[in-house]
C-alpha cells in the first residue's frame, strides 16, 4: 500500500484497494439482486429458504478452504516458514478471527431471525436495527476475506473468491429479505434492508485490503483471520438457522452443492 507509506498515490490508484472495492461491490449488488423476488411478491417456502442457507454455508466453507486457508499456508511458506511454522501462523490467525467474531457477537446488540435478541442491551434497540446489525456482523467476514485476498499475489484466486461470495450472496439476500418479511416488515422495507445489508462488504473489503497491505508479513495472518471469522459465522449462525425448521437434509444437500460449486470456481479460474 504505497499511499500508506507516504507516497502521494491516490487510494483509488492502488490495485489492491480498487480490486477489493470492485469485488465487495459485486457482492453487494448480488445481495440486492437476491431481494428482488420479495419486492416482486414472489413467495419462497421455508424448505427452499433453508436449502439456500445451506448452499451459502457450503460456498463459504469452500472459500475458507481453497481461497483463504490454503493460500495463507502458501504465503507463509513463501515468507520462509517451514511446514510447522506456516501451520502455526494460519492456525493462530483462524483462532483470532473466530475470537473477534465471538466477542462482537457477545457485545454488539443484534437479533437472529429465529433465536431472538443477543448481545449487550439488545432489547433496548428497535427490532429493525437489531436485524441490520446482525446482517452487518454476518457480512463483515466476507468483505474482509475479499479485501485480504486482493492484497495477495493470486489475483485469479481473489477474483474467484469474490465471484463465489457473490454467488452465495444472491440466495443470502433473498433469505434475509424473506426472514424480515416473516417477522412482519413490509415488502419494500424487507427488500431495502436486505439490499442494504450487502453494503457492509465493500467497506469491509477495503478495510481488509488496507490492513493486509501494511506489511507482506500480515498477508497469511489476514487470510487466516478472515477464514476464522467466516468459519465462526458458518457454525454459529448459518448452519443452525438452516436446521431449526426440520429441513436438515435439504440444507445439507444445499451445503454440499455450494461447496462443490465454489471448489469448481476456484480451480477453474485459478
Amino acid at each position: 500500500m504505497l499511499w500508506l507509506l507516504g507516497r502521494r498515490l491516490p487510494w483509488w490508484d492502488d490495485p489492491a484497494v480498487t480490486g477489493a472495492l470492485l469485488g465487495g461491490g459485486m457482492a453487494a449488488v448480488a445481495t440486492a439482486l437476491g431481494t428482488l423476488p420479495v419486492l416482486l411478491r414472489q413467495d419462497v417456502s421455508q424448505r427452499t429458504s433453508d436449502t439456500l442457507l445451506g448452499f451459502g454455508a457450503g460456498v463459504m466453507l469452500a472459500a475458507c478452504s481453497f481461497s483463504l486457508i490454503l493460500p495463507g499456508i502458501e504465503a507463509a511458506r513463501l515468507m520462509g516458514q517451514g511446514a510447522w511454522g506456516a501451520a502455526g501462523i494460519v492456525g493462530g490467525g483462524i483462532v483470532l478471527g473466530a475470537l473477534m467474531l465471538q466477542v462482537l457477537d457477545r457485545l454488539v446488540p443484534h437479533e437472529h431471525f429465529i433465536k431472538g435478541p443477543e448481545g449487550h442491551q439488545a432489547r433496548r434497540l428497535k427490532r429493525a436495527w437489531l436485524f441490520v446489525i446482525a446482517i452487518a456482523l454476518h457480512n463483515l467476514p466476507e468483505g474482509l476475506a475479499i479485501g485480504v485476498a486482493f492484497s495477495g499475489h493470486d489475483l485469479a484466486g481473489a477474483r474467484s473468491l469474490a465471484m463465489g461470495i457473490s454467488v452465495q450472496d444472491v440466495p443470502e439476500g433473498l433469505v434475509v429479505a424473506l426472514a424480515l418479511r416473516g417477522v412482519g416488515y413490509g415488502r419494500g422495507v424487507s427488500a431495502g434492508l436486505g439490499a442494504a445489508s450487502g453494503l457492509t462488504e465493500p467497506a469491509a473489503a477495503v478495510l481488509g485490503a488496507v490492513l493486509a497491505g501494511l506489511s507482506a508479513t500480515l498477508l497469511p495472518w489476514g487470510l487466516a483471520f478472515a477464514a476464522g471469522a467466516m468459519l465462526y459465522v458458518i457454525s454459529h449462525e448459518i448452519i443452525p438457522e438452516s436446521h431449526r425448521q426440520g429441513h436438515e437434509r435439504f440444507a445439507t444437500n444445499g451445503l454440499i452443492a455450494g461447496f462443490v460449486l465454489m471448489m469448481v470456481l476456484d480451480t477453474a479460474l485459478a
